[in-house]
């Protein structure tokens, strides 16, 4: 199929302006995603070089105090038959700690008050998953997130380019950077790449002091991010990413306004998980 691009959006006039509803269909539940067809994973698969394998989740117990007022995870070892065997317990797990994707029920395509696609709230606060489960993570599930990532390190090259950077700061990343960056490492993208954003908050968080135990107690402590905006929003979606992720907080500059953010145009509006 061909995309269309930023500028073309929506698909008809139906649609909030800028989204993507109605691209794959209107009772689509994966977005982006659908941009990671049998022959680009069978691309992807010609980038491996070497074999090694490493993980890019966070622990489960990170970040130690939860932030934005969530629940602590408590991690218990149940002992059975006298040693025979162990459970473990994980009490007061909240998905939204530690490193997860955001699906698509996450967050709403704030002008519209609608979800992608135009799902209402109301149609995810009565789910019951027997019976309907739109928009639901199970549809990512059945084929998982497989494809060809990109990492744009820009923690490392704001070293060398912008050494005053401090990813615990609010700064807002423009796409111009981004692009700098990109350049730096040689990096040229395709359609359907996962991209992946290191600003190098995690690393930071995990040396600890008195800035990381004072995130506990903030509302919406300071990170840093891409910067929200049109010209964002452009780049993103004429670039046909198929997800987004970082190793912040969020993908966007912290604080950010929840009427033009990109957690709203992204997870709303395109049906990017991020």
């Amino acid at each position: 199929m061909t995309i269309p691009n930023y500028d073309q959006l929506p698909v008809h006039p139906k649609y909030p302006k800028g989204t993507a509803w109605g691209v794959w269909g209107e009772d689509d539940n994966i977005g982006t995603l659908n941009l990671l067809t049998p022959e680009r994973v069978m691309n992807a698969s010609k980038c491996i070089k070497t074999g090694k394998r490493f993980p890019l989740n966070w622990g489960l117990e990170h970040p130690v105090v939860p932030l934005f007022g969530r629940e602590t995870l408590v991690h218990r070892l149940v002992e059975l038959h006298d040693g025979a065997h162990f459970d473990d317990c994980y009490d007061g797990f909240n998905t939204q700690t530690t490193s997860q994707w955001d699906g698509l029920r996450h967050f709403s395509y704030i002008p519209a008050q609608l979800f992608y696609n135009g799902v209402s709230a109301d149609n995810i606060r009565l789910n019951q998953p027997a019976s309907n489960d739109r928009l639901g993570i199970n549809h990512v599930a059945e084929k998982g997130i497989v494809g060809r990532a990109v990492l744009l390190d820009y923690g490392r090259w704001a070293e060398i380019h912008h050494p005053t950077f401090d990813p615990f700061q609010r700064y807002e990343i423009t796409m111009q950077e981004l692009e700098q960056v990109a350049a730096y490492q040689q990096v040229e993208f395709q359609i359907a790449d996962i991209l992946l954003i290191r600003t190098g908050w995690t690393a930071r968080y995990e040396k600890g002091g008195p800035d990381v135990e004072a995130l506990a107690g903030k509302d919406w402590p300071q990170c840093a991010g891409i910067k929200a905006g049109e010209e964002t929003y452009r780049w993103f979606w004429d670039h046909h990413f198929s997800a987004v992720a970082t190793d912040a907080i969020p993908v966007e500059a912290l604080p950010f306004d929840l009427k033009n953010c990109c957690h709203s145009v992204f997870n709303g509006g395109f049906g990017m998980m991020l």
